[in-house]
């Protein structure tokens, strides 16, 4: 991360101090919790990943486009900077001050998570399966759709077998990657507050109150 980058996000976490707070949300019964998922850190955002064996309903579209894998990785963010490899200050302040359009990033893969990702810090969270209906139907939620109703994939991902697709949402620098996936976590019924979950810092920090941490960043 730049430093235009780390300015930004200091600029944001200011401006979210005076911010009201997100009445808490009781997490799930333990004697419900039979989903397991994993966060995934990235650096300076995080996925979501999913055993796609587990998925259904609205979002069984997207298991059909990654048939033969075990798990899928779910991110979202500015579809500008997300889909440009080395992205320039200009992207970078396109993104963080104007809202802009948005994808979501997709990964299919078959290792266990810690094998696929070696270097991430890794978070398992058990979630009830009304959290886990509630959390998959919000992702689904977020894909854009043709005039047919299908979604719109943009092309390959950035490693693995993996795709971009067209998401409706629009991502500003109170709506970035973290706070997207913080939501998604929240609709889960776990209790965190989206608002502070700008930087992948403190999305990790939220959710290590409720989840097990399965694997240290390297060289940690």
């Amino acid at each position: 991360m730049n430093w235009a980058h780390l300015g930004i996000i200091l600029f944001a976490i200011s401006c979210n101090a005076c911010a009201l707070p997100i009445k808490e949300m009781a997490a799930p019964a333990i004697k419900d919790q039979n989903h397991t998922l994993y966060l995934v850190s990235h650096g300076w955002h995080a996925g979501i990943v999913i055993p796609i064996a587990d998925i259904a309903g609205n979002l069984g579209v997207i298991a059909e486009d990654f048939q033969d894998t075990n798990y899928l990785e779910i991110g979202w963010g500015d579809r500008d900077y997300y889909q440009t490899p080395d992205p320039n200050l200009g992207l970078i302040l396109k993104a963080a001050l104007l809202p802009t359009a948005s994808v979501l990033h997709i990964v299919g893969f078959n290792e266990p998570v810690q094998s696929y990702f070696p270097h991430s810090e890794i978070i398992s969270i058990e979630v009830s399966p009304a959290g886990f209906e509630n959390l998959t139907d919000m992702i689904a939620a977020s894909f854009a759709k043709d005039k047919a109703d299908n979604i719109i994939p943009l092309g390959s991902g950035l490693y693995g077998n993996s795709y971009f697709y067209l998401s409706r949402e629009r991502y500003h620098l109170f709506n970035t990657c973290n706070v997207w996936t913080a939501r998604i976590l929240r609709a889960a019924g776990f209790p965190i507050r989206s608002i502070r979950a700008i930087t992948v810092e403190n999305l990790m920090y939220q959710t290590g109150k409720f989840g097990t941490l399965v694997q240290s960043e390297a060289g940690q």
